[in-house]
């Protein structure tokens, strides 16, 4: 199986704590990097992590609360200084750009390579990026500005070829093609050959969605229906229920309930208060609504399987 793998810089909040680090994570894709938010510290986390900087070409920001964005302005000096000559593109709401390109172009003379922002919608459903192999999505969310989550769909793979039956058929290779796309086959001889006699389902494309912050949202269950790995913001304990719903936050219960209600398979919760000096409460509260539930933490390497 190709790697899809999610690693974890920073799971806390708004104040940084000993124990966790502002917001970001990284989506290595078949060691493609993809980032999402980028926190104070990212860099670091970075190099801790021993990514390569040089994978890092899309960078895709929830919405402009520190928290998940004042890490831009040294992780592209850092890039700088390492000579990077690709273009690195940033994915956010229009109101990033006038913030952060002014500081970008003040503390980066001769800049090795291009900063290039792609402005996206938060309030709405829309695909942002797409390759022959990912394709990703915004997933409007409810906060005290424009936010948005990110989709990222691995894109479905044609169906495996029974080699015994294309011997069998004597099938050409120039027809190949088309029969792993799933079309059937037809023989010299006018014989039509079905295409589930020829090939096998491939296995199901993965899905991993996060959700930023955001209050609670049946919204956004059609979008992340079913997906393998949901990672949602769960800041607050159930006892908070009333300030989360103030401050445009989730509970952990909350989070759980939008896992159940989506079906999805497995729950990753983050973006903890400061107030708690363990996780261990958010966990068990979200457990028992949906038990396949993790916690994130910095360091954490999570592989995204079927």
């Amino acid at each position: 199986m190709e790697k899809f793998e999610l690693n974890i810089l920073g799971c806390g909040s708004a104040t940084p704590t000993t124990r966790h680090l502002p917001t970001s994570q990284v989506i290595n894709f078949r060691e493609k990097l993809f980032m999402v938010d980028c926190g104070e510290g990212t860099q670091l986390q970075l190099r801790k992590a021993k990514m390569k900087f040089s994978r890092l070409n899309h960078i895709f920001i929830s919405h402009l609360h520190g928290d998940h964005c004042f890490g831009l302005p040294g992780l592209i000096s850092t890039l700088g200084l390492l000579k990077r000559t690709g273009d690195l593109v940033i994915h956010a709401h229009k109101d990033v750009e006038p913030i952060f390109m002014p500081m970008i172009e003040s503390f980066n003379e001769a800049m090795p390579f291009e900063v290039k922002f792609e402005h996206i919608d938060p309030s709405s459903n829309s695909v942002i990026y797409e390759d022959r192999s990912i394709k990703v999505s915004t997933i409007p969310l409810i906060h005290r500005m424009p936010c948005c989550g990110f989709l990222f769909e691995e894109k479905q793979k044609d169906r495996h070829l029974k080699a015994d039956m294309i011997a069998f058929w004597k099938i050409p290779i120039k027809d190949l093609k088309s029969i792993k796309e799933g079309a059937d086959w037809v023989a010299p001889d006018g014989t039509i050959v079905p295409n589930a006699a020829l090939t096998k389902p491939a296995e199901n494309a993965r899905k991993y969605a996060y959700c930023s912050d955001t209050a609670y949202n049946e919204k956004i269950i059609p979008i992340i229906e079913g997906v393998d790995l949901l990672f949602h913001e769960a800041t607050f304990a159930e006892s908070e229920a009333a300030r989360a719903k103030v401050t445009c936050h989730s509970t952990a219960k909350q989070a759980a309930m939008i896992a159940k209600q989506a079906n999805v398979k497995q729950l990753m919760i983050g973006h903890f208060s400061a107030r708690y000096e363990s996780d261990q409460l958010l966990l068990n509260e979200a457990k028992e609504i949906f038990d396949n539930t993790l916690l994130a933490n910095e360091g954490l390497v999570h592989d995204i399987i079927r």
